[in-house]
Parts: C-alpha cells; structure tokens; sequence
C-alpha cells in the first residue's frame, strides 16, 4: 500500500502602505504621552543645557504629534542633595516638540533627573545626566579654593566643604583671588567684593574705586585700577599697605609713591610689576622678601635690586605675620624670556637656586626650564612653562608638589600626570591647575577639603575637582 501525502502552501500577506523607498509609517493615532527625544547632555552648572532638551508629544506608537500645541512642564526629579535649575519650566509644544532652551543647573553632580509632564498625557523621564562645572581660572589660599566659570560664577570649596560651592549673592566675577582668610572678586565694571573673615557673603568694598584685578593676601588685599594706581587695605602691622603708615585700613588706600603697575601681588608683603617692568616690594622683610638687599622693613613701595626687568612678581603667603618662626616669606618673578628668579626665605628650597641658604635679592631658579609664569605659596613654589607643564620645587610635606612622593627638592621637578595647564595657583599647603578643557586639578594639602576630590585625603599627584 503506498501513501501520497498532498503538500498545502500558505501565503499570509501583511496589509500596509509600502512606496518605492520601502514601508510607510501608519497615520499618527491619537496624542497619549510624552517622551524625551533630546536628552540633557554636556550640562554646565550655571551655564543653559547646549543642545536645548527637547519633549515630544506622542501617540502609542511613538510617532509625534505634529499638530500638538500642548503646554509641557519639566521637573527636577532626581537630585544629588540640594540640586536646584532654573529657567522656562513650562513651554507650549510647536510642532509637537517642547523645547527647552534656558535650562540652568546648579551645583554640579551626578545622578541628576529631569520629569516632563502634560495635562492627559502620560509624563516621560530622562536618563541620568551629571552637572559639571568648565572653569577658566582657579585661586588658591590657605584652606580653601575658588574657580571661575566661562559666565562669572565663582564656586568655593575648602573650609570643610569638598566638594565647589556656588558663591551665594549672584555677583558674576572677571577674576577672582583667594588669600589666607579672605576671597575677593572683580566684576566686569570694576566693582570689587570680598568675602571670607568677616562674612559669607561678597561684600562691595567700599571707597568707589574701579579696579581691574584684586589680589587677596593673608590679612590684607590689594588691588590696581585700569591706569595702574595701586591700591590697599586690612591689616597693616608691617606696612604692607604701603601707605606709609603701619595704621589698618578698612577701606582702600592708595599706595604711596606715584608709580604706575601692571600687576600687584599680597602676601604677608605686597609686591607689584610696574609697565615698565621694574619690580616693587614693600611690607615685611624680616628674610629679605622685599628683595632690595636689606631686612628692613618698608612702609612704601622699594625697588628690587639686581637690574632684572619682571613680566609678573607673586609675594609669598604666610601662616602668621606676627609669629615671624612661623613665616616663610619670600618672592619670585619671571622675565619676559622665561628665567625665574625668586628672593627671601629658602629653609626648605623654595627659591629654587638649589640652596637652602636665604637671599636679600633676586636669584636664579636653576634647571633649565623656560617659564611662562611663577607663583609663590608658603614654603614652596611652582611654576608654568609656556606648553602648559607644571613644574614646583620646596617642601613637599602633604604632597604639595604634585610628584608623587613627600620629598623635598631644591630645584623644579615636574608634577605627575602628564596634564597640559592653562593656569597654576599656588597657596600655603595645596596647589591647583586648570586645563584647557577647563577642568582643575589640585593636589597637596586635603584636611579641609581644598581640593574638591569630595574627600579629605591629601594629594600627591593631582586630583580632579569633583564634578
């Protein structure tokens, strides 16, 4: 007996719409949620969201709505502690799409969420995006940092707090400088603020003068205008105002003897560049700081002896200025060439001549290496070569050279990493970079949180500001 078996094939068509360059979508069904279709990314704290978010009201297949105009309103849903934005939280949808072009956030952090909701329809979440914050210039002191962003906003951190802090007031900054005990700003019109010993909060300093750069010492502060008159004020034991008087000053003074400066510098002395490009000490000068031979000091401005013609001074920070076995004091320049001289105390190397041995005038930091700029801390120093490579040299107790190790060293070693800076700070303990990718970098000194790694463990190689 033999068996046929009859095969049956099936053909199952799928009715659609189909065009030459393939299927069509089906029409747009009714209008039921919402959905993110541009995320939040590359958020800049108190910068607006570049691209602008974007919300799209949806039918249940996720085709947009075209003819939609309803009013969307976005929210913050989850925040990494006090996280705040701002902004035009409600906008009408054109075309479907809500966009969102002034979003602003603040502080920085990870783990931010927005929520998008609209009256009948099912709200949307967007994925999890960080807050950072692109800094253009940063300012060291003695426990605490401050950097400035691209539109003004000055952020601390420090003082038992790790992580940057935006500077309540709403004051934006052209530049901001951070000493032992006070922070003080420059705005755009020339106004100066200060904040710090007496309050948290930017203070105009009062007097109407129009400044075009502050620097913020240990107990005093001084500032230059757009012509070059100098400028200060607070503490005023040593003369370090410059006024020719040892009387404190709670308001600016002008600084005694005519001379027109390019740049100013405070420590626990004051020492300034003219146009010209002679240096000028005055204040303290108990090792030689002031740099005109002498350890007396001045209560006006003297030159600097040695017939070196200066690009930038910086005057050395100090833990005390009236405890003279607690100061190191001293100062450093670099010329237009590139060749970094520094003078005063030089117990742990600070002077870079590769002696411990103090010097009354300007001497050679030894090495080889061509600066762009120098700056003074407390017991040691660094400095930036013009392809962005840090350099520092002193004590490297806590690691404030930035090369990995404790030790100390008499001459510039260059800092661990690899980073290419735009900018090096300098303050008693710790020290700071920023790159050009405006991110900053410190290492160094932690216990109070000064380097903004959202610890307080110290750095021996450079660390990124927490973001």
């Amino acid at each position: 007996m033999s068996l046929r078996y009859t095969l049956l094939a099936f053909l199952t068509l799928v009715v659609g719409t189909f065009s030459c360059d393939g299927p069509t979508q089906p029409p747009a069904g009714p209008k039921v949620k919402l959905a993110f279709v541009v995320q939040p990314s590359a958020v800049a704290g108190g910068q607006p969201i570049n691209p602008a978010v974007q919300v799209a009201v949806q039918d249940a297949f996720g085709n947009t709505i075209t003819a939609a105009t309803d009013a969307v309103t976005i929210a913050l849903g989850a925040t990494p502690g006090s996280g705040t934005f701002s902004g035009t939280l409600t906008v009408a949808a054109t075309q479907g799409i809500a966009t969102f072009s002034d979003l602003q956030f603040d502080p920085p952090g990870s783990g931010y969420m927005l929520s998008a909701s609209a009256a009948s329809l099912s709200g949307a979440t967007s994925v999890p995006f960080a807050v950072t914050v692109p800094f253009t210039a940063v300012s060291v002191g003695g426990t605490q940092t401050c950097g400035l962003t691209i539109g003004g906003a000055a952020y601390c951190w420090g003082s038992n707090t790790s992580h940057p802090v935006l500077v309540a007031g709403g004051v934006n900054f052209a530049s901001v400088s951070v000493g032992d005990s006070q922070s003080c700003g420059v705005t755009a019109a020339g106004d100066a603020y200060c904040w710090g010993s007496n309050t948290s909060n930017p203070v105009l300093v009062p007097g109407g003068v129009k400044f075009a750069a502050v620097s913020a010492g240990h107990t005093h502060t001084c500032g230059i205008t757009e012509t070059g008159v100098a400028y200060c004020w607070g503490f005023n034991a040593n003369g370090q105002i410059g006024d020719g008087t040892t009387i404190t000053r709670s308001s600016p003074a002008p600084v005694a003897g005519g001379l027109a400066f390019a740049a100013v510098s405070a420590g626990n002395h004051t020492c300034g560049v003219t146009t010209g490009g002679a240096a000028y000490c005055w204040g303290l000068n108990v090792f030689g700081q002031l740099g005109d031979g002498s350890m007396t000091d001045r209560l006006t401005p003297v030159p600097v002896v040695g017939g070196v013609s200066f690009a930038a001074v910086s005057a050395s920070t100090s833990v005390s200025p009236l405890n003279v076995g607690t100061v190191s004091s001293y100062s450093c320049g670099v010329t237009v060439g590139g060749a970094a001289y520094c003078w005063g105390s030089n117990g742990f190397g600070q002077l870079g001549d590769s002696t411990t041995t103090d010097r009354l005038t300007p001497a050679h930091v030894v090495g080889g290496v061509t600066f762009a700029a120098v700056e003074a801390g407390l017991f040691h120093t660094c400095g930036l070569t013009t392809a962005g490579t840090a350099y520092c040299w002193g004590v490297n107790s806590f690691g404030r050279l930035g090369d990995g190790s404790t030790i100390d060293r008499l001459t510039p070693g260059p800092v661990a990493g690899g980073l290419t800076f735009t900018g090096v700070e300098v303050g008693p303990f710790h020290t700071c970079g920023v790159t050009a990718a405006r991110a900053v970098y410190c290492w160094g000194s932690n216990a109070f949180g000064q380097l903004g790694d959202g610890s307080t463990t110290d750095g021996l190689t450079p660390v990124r500001v927490v973001q």
